[in-house]
């Protein structure tokens, strides 16, 4: 078990980002950094992921300094991600449900997905009256999260503002044919985002520029895609990263609306 700190132990401002978006001011949105938290080890600190081994006094510690640290109205919608297209209506009920997005309209709900390299895109619309979380691993990209989403939230896409959270850039993933196959197959204009890598056969692939790639394609204006610039597998100060680590822990990317 780890030994944990006071209860109130308060986190720094660099267990954060926050998102340069132009987003309506009652649109509130964090990213959380490995920095500043309760966990060891590998998961060391700020882990809030409690499918990955850690000891879940920690995470239970880590996930209170962040609602505290943020002023969170209630607790995330966390979800199960599986790596598919499931939209999740979030629910302030402290459920976690079966999922790879979330999406509200209410006031005090906040939407929630985990990453340690997979892309985490946050969504708003320039009203300020629905927000989402959208993770975007490989898989849920390749399969059309990024369009299910886009449909599933009933809005006209030039009408959001889109942030890309900290991922593996396309300097550092390496990937195989096959994943290369299951973008461009659907989807030749995507081939722009994959470059050969050293070994035969293997190319470095770009989730952020896949993600923007499809977002206009879907109507999204480009001036209206922010954020994408942050490596999680070049910064290991700040960001888990799976493929740099192997086991490591979890940062999140929070969006709720604020009362009015």
């Amino acid at each position: 078990m780890t030994d944990l700190p006071p209860p109130e132990s308060p986190l720094p401002e660099s267990a954060f980002l926050r998102p340069a978006w132009p987003a309506p001011a009652r649109v509130r949105a964090a990213f959380t950094t490995r920095l500043g938290g309760h966990s060891a080890g590998p998961f060391g600190a700020l882990n809030l992921g409690t499918r990955v081994g850690d000891d879940p006094a920690a995470v239970a510690a880590n996930r209170a300094a962040v609602a505290r640290a943020l002023g969170l109205p209630a607790p995330p919608q966390w979800l199960h991600q599986v790596h598919g297209t499931e939209l999740v209506a979030a629910v302030a009920d402290g459920i976690e449900r079966n999922g790879d997005a979330a999406w509200t309209r209410r006031h005090g709900v906040v939407c929630a997905v985990q990453s340690a390299d997979c892309l985490p895109m946050l969504l708003c619309d320039r009203a300020g009256s629905l927000v989402a979380a959208v993770h975007g691993g490989w898989r849920g990209l390749a399969a059309g999260i990024v369009q299910r989403v886009l449909i599933g939230l009933g809005m006209a896409p030039d009408g959001l503002l889109a942030w890309l959270g900290p991922a593996i850039c396309g300097r550092c993933y390496e990937v195989g044919a096959e994943v290369r196959a299951a973008f461009c197959t659907a989807d030749d204009r995507l081939a722009a985002q994959f470059r050969p890598a050293d070994r035969p056969e293997h190319w470095l692939a770009d989730l952020a520029g896949i993600a923007r790639a499809q977002l206009e394609a879907s109507g999204v204006p480009a001036e209206a895609i922010h954020g994408g610039d942050r490596c999680t597998y070049e910064d290991g100060r700040r960001f888990y990263s799976h493929r740099r680590d192997g086991p490591t822990g979890r940062m999140a990317a929070l969006i709720w609306l604020a009362a009015d």
